[in-house]
């Protein structure tokens, strides 16, 4: 049920990037942003943290997932260090996330062959 349940939701999130891409002007660089933006205003208004308990990875793997993160991790730094946590909760909360992603694009740059348009 576990997987239905994150199928689902991810599922849904992917049908509304693809509506966006096909129905608007946006560019994808757009589309990307306004995901992530809508996980932080979903999180900070309390709806994301129910979604990512029912749904698991079909609520943290897509972008709004990472805005949530952001949220979560600022909000647990503004706790312990205060102020100072605004500037610091993002970056911890998400370095092992930004790092998977950075190495992965390394790797693949090196194992392939670039195209010019």
């Amino acid at each position: 049920m576990d997987f239905l349940k994150a199928f689902l939701v991810g599922g849904a999130i992917c049908v509304i990037g693809q509506i966006l891409i096909d129905n608007t002007k946006l560019t994808p660089g757009k589309i990307l942003v306004g995901f992530v933006i809508s996980g932080v205003i979903l999180s900070a208004i309390g709806i994301y943290g129910p979604l990512k308990e029912f749904a698991g990875a079909g609520a943290t793997v897509p972008l709004t997932g990472f805005g949530h993160t952001l949220v979560e991790g600022t909000k647990k730094a503004i706790e312990e260090q205060g102020l100072i946590g605004v500037l610091t909760g993002p970056l911890t909360s998400c370095a092992a996330g930004v790092m998977a992603a950075l190495l992965s694009g390394v790797v693949v740059a090196f194992m392939t062959k670039p195209k010019s348009k």
